[in-house]
C-alpha cells in the first residue's frame, strides 16, 4: 500500500505540481466557495492517477506484481481521503488565520461538509471508474461530483449563515458518506478484478 501511494505521489508531483499549487491558493482565499473548490479538487487527484495509469498500461504491469485487487483499489480511496483531508485542514488553518487578520468570512462547517461530500463522491464514482474506465465513466463522474459537492456547499453555506447550531439534516452527510464508502470499496474491488485480473 505504501509503495502504491508513493508511486501516485511521484506521478502527481511530476505531472500535476501546478494543480497542487492551485489547491494551495484556493485553500488560502477567503470565502466558502474557494475552500469547497480546493477540497473537491484535491479529492479528484485519484482520477488523474487512474488516467495516467490507463495510458501507461500500469494495470497490466500491476497484475504481474504481488498486489491484490484490494490493494490497488484501496490505494485510490486512501489517496482521495488523504488529499481531501489535507486540503480541508489547510483551508481551515489558512482561512482561519486570514479571517482573524483581515476580518473576512470564515466557513468551517462548509469545509467540513465539503470533506464528507468528497468521501461520498469518491464512494459513488470510483466503482464506475473501475468498471468503465476514466474515459467512459467521466461524464457520469462529473455529474455526480457536481450534484454531491454542490449540495454540500449549499448546505454548508446555510449552516454557516444560520444562527444557532447547524440543523441535524446537515450532519446526515457524515453517516451517509461512511455507509457509501463501506459499500463502495468491495464493489470497486470486484469490478476492478473483473476488468483487469
Amino acid at each position: 500500500m505504501k509503495a502504491l501511494l508513493l508511486k501516485d505521489y511521484c506521478v502527481l508531483w511530476k505531472q500535476l505540481r501546478f494543480f497542487l499549487l492551485f489547491i494551495l491558493i484556493f485553500s488560502a482565499l477567503p470565502g466558502g466557495f474557494n475552500g469547497v473548490f480546493a477540497v473537491t479538487y484535491a479529492a479528484l487527484l485519484p482520477y488523474s492517477c487512474i488516467a495516467y495509469d490507463e495510458r501507461s498500461k500500469w494495470d497490466q504491469l500491476a497484475a504481474m506484481m504481488p498486489y491484490t485487487a484490494r490493494d490497488l483499489v484501496l490505494s485510490r480511496y486512501v489517496l482521495g481521503w488523504i488529499a481531501a483531508a489535507g486540503a480541508c485542514a489547510l483551508s481551515l488553518v489558512l482561512q482561519g488565520i486570514f479571517s482573524s487578520i483581515l476580518d473576512t468570512g470564515f466557513y468551517p462547517v462548509t469545509l467540513v461538509l465539503a470533506f464528507f461530500a468528497c468521501l461520498a463522491t469518491l464512494a459513488l464514482t470510483l466503482p464506475l471508474i473501475f468498471r468503465f474506465g476514466v474515459e467512459r465513466g467521466r461524464l457520469i463522474m462529473f455529474l455526480i461530483i457536481f450534484l454531491v459537492c454542490g449540495s454540500a456547499g449549499a448546505l454548508g453555506a446555510v449552516a454557516d449563515t444560520a444562527s444557532g447550531p447547524p440543523p441535524a439534516a446537515v450532519w446526515l452527510l457524515l453517516p451517509v458518506s461512511l455507509v457509501l464508502t463501506a459499500l463502495s470499496i468491495p464493489l470497486s474491488v470486484r469490478w476492478y478484478a473483473k476488468r483487469y485480473q
